[in-house]
């Protein structure tokens, strides 16, 4: 039997409705149920597998979120888990560059998807949102759901940025609507719009709206927490909840004209976006440096994997794809993230030092013994005293 994954994303068709989160889940949670009952693999020592890992995007969900408004069943989520308070992002801060990183560990320099609009000059080819089908585009790396197929599980994905290209002549297994009769998967994806759609028309300011729009985003995380109950999964798959990017409000008093830098005959317009915006038409966006903890968003995680009540204060996106290899028992392809902070999230983890806190150890260890040798060798020279340092 071959180990199964699955990778959907709702980008063109958000499950912004309970009707529709349901029927999706009962989609998907029998092949989760058939990938944690899964226990040897064709191929592979045999053994236990990893238990599945669910993964969960909330477009557009600023960090602070999480401070500002009432979630209860997120709450609930990382408080029997673990939580990232602010996930520092890739720039430009899309959802197209962001996603691809999430799914690659990579810089979008070195992935190759830098905006969600591109022009390319030497080919005279466009790229924007919406179906992208031509590898070249997407070619420069390797998604996780081509390293699974490779690693021996079944995959299956849609409307993830670049799920529907045949990345290194390679697509996913199964795409939208899954086969319920298939193998077990052991890696889902889930995609919900909001609170990104929100948050642009509002403005993240705006507090009743977004308190409004976020508890449809809690309750769907609640319906997502029941039917895992129901399932019998809470406690038998990884569950990751994480974002793209964050939002700030917009203001006509803070913008930089560029026709009268420039006369638009002497520039071709590829992508309207903070980068590059003439006048913002909506009271939202994103986009910006992703210095700016306005752009950051957050990371919630929880099941057998993961440490209980654990948090940290921030960590890398790009260290979210080692991170899931690591739990899905999957080799890395070459990336820029690392697990030296991730690693404070599992279960089992060893006490680990970040460096400024070393560095400042040994210097403060250091004065110490500069201090005593001092004492010491001023002894000598007044007393006349022999020691004898080793």
């Amino acid at each position: 039997m071959k180990r199964p994954f699955i990778l959907i994303d709702m980008n063109k068709n958000p499950l912004t409705s309970e009707p529709m989160l349901l029927l999706l889940l009962l989609l998907l949670l029998p092949g989760l149920q058939r990938g944690a009952g899964a226990r040897s693999v064709e191929g592979t020592p045999t053994g236990p597998l990893p238990p599945p890992l669910l993964l969960v995007s909330f477009d557009g969900f600023r960090a602070d979120y999480l401070r500002r408004f009432p979630m209860p069943n997120l709450k609930r989520l990382y408080g029997q888990g673990v939580l990232v308070e602010q996930l520092t992002n890739v720039f430009i801060t899309k959802t197209f560059p962001n996603h691809y990183s999430l799914v690659t560990g990579l810089y979008p320099e070195s992935h190759g998807i830098l905006a969600s609009n591109m022009y390319d000059p030497v080919t005279h080819e466009s790229f924007h949102v919406g179906p992208a089908t031509d590898p070249a585009w997407w070619d420069e790396a390797r998604p996780l759901w081509v390293t699974a197929l490779d690693s021996g599980y079944e995959t299956a994905a849609t409307m993830w940025p670049g799920s529907d290209v045949a990345i290194g002549n390679r697509t996913p297994s199964h795409f939208l609507p899954y086969d319920s009769d298939g193998q077990g998967t052991m890696f889902t994806a889930l995609y919900w719009e909001e609170p990104d759609w929100s948050g642009h028309i509002f403005g993240p300011d705006n507090d009743t709206a977004m308190s409004r729009v976020l508890k449809e985003v809690d309750d769907n995380v609640g319906l997502l927490i029941s039917e895992l109950v129901r399932t019998g999964l809470w406690g038998r798959v990884n569950v990751l909840v994480t974002s793209d990017h964050g939002m700030t409000q917009c203001s006509a008093e803070r913008l930089i004209r560029l026709d009268d830098c420039l006369h638009p005959d002497n520039y071709t317009l590829v992508d309207l976006s903070p980068v590059t915006a003439l006048i913002p038409l909506r009271v939202g966006d994103h986009g910006y440096d992703n210095s700016l903890t306005s752009m950051h968003p957050f990371m919630a995680a929880v099941g057998p994997g993961f440490r209980r009540g654990h948090r940290i204060s921030s960590m890398q996106s790009v260290d979210v794809y080692p991170l899931m290899c690591h739990l899905l028992a999957v080799p890395q392809q070459p990336n820029n993230g690392t697990l030296d902070q991730a690693r404070l999230l599992l279960l089992g983890a060893e006490p680990y030092w970040e460096a400024p806190v070393v560095v400042g150890m040994v210097v403060g260890v250091l004065l110490v013994l500069t201090t005593i040798t001092g004492k010491a060798r001023e002894n000598i020279f007044k007393f006349g005293t022999t020691i004898h340092f080793v």
